[in-house]
């Protein structure tokens, strides 16, 4: 395990930048970095199990947790952007482990199932992903667990909020906002009325 001391004697502070930003205390970078070796496609026994990319595997994941769901709900639910998510659904589509089955009162909506293959890679991959998250849980307590969640939760609505807010200022500054920051404003809305 890497220490902060550990870390502060391998990586001393830049002398030739003003005020160098000290990333071992900076709490969105530690995520960053605990994200980067989370990420699925970097589990071996993962990477043996499907040739997905990372977004296939969350929108397979959040399908198979969730069926039947839409693409939308997958994205608010996961933080991945519409277009990320709609790409997921195209590629998993076409590797035939996803029924896309129309909603019966309106056309526009289109839900989200696993078929039988898909099903069998869902279950292989939250069993490898399951043992991973036991291994990684072993080294908190049951009430640090709870309060690593509850922090989670935390960080994860101020960090919409500020990136909302951010996105509703530049709107309001007259700047028209792509897609990924629009939807960053109506999940910060739906969330908070």
């Amino acid at each position: 395990m890497i220490s902060n001391y550990t870390r502060e004697q391998a990586f001393k502070l830049s002398t030739q930048t003003i005020k160098p930003l000290d990333l071992t205390t900076h709490l969105p970078f530690r995520v960053a970095v605990v994200s980067n070796l989370l990420a699925l496609n970097r589990d071996w026994e993962i990477r043996e199990l499907c040739d997905l990319e990372p977004r296939e595997i969350r929108v397979l994941l959040n399908i198979g947790s969730y069926m039947p769901i839409k693409a939308a709900d997958i994205a608010y639910q996961s933080r991945i952007d519409s277009y990320n998510v709609s790409r997921a659904v195209k590629a998993l589509s076409s590797k035939e482990l996803i029924n896309i089955v129309p909603d019966s009162y309106s056309k526009n909506i289109k839900y989200l199932t696993l078929n039988e293959k898909g099903q069998e890679l869902y279950q292989q991959i939250s069993s490898a992903i399951s043992h991973r998250a036991t291994e990684l849980e072993s080294v908190l307590t049951h009430e640090e667990l709870k309060s690593f969640y509850s922090i989670l939760e935390k960080i994860e609505d101020k960090s919409e909020q500020l990136l909302a807010q951010q996105a509703i200022k530049k709107i309001d500054k007259g700047h028209t906002p792509p897609a990924d920051q629009k939807e960053l404003i109506r999940w910060y809305r739906k969330r908070n009325g």
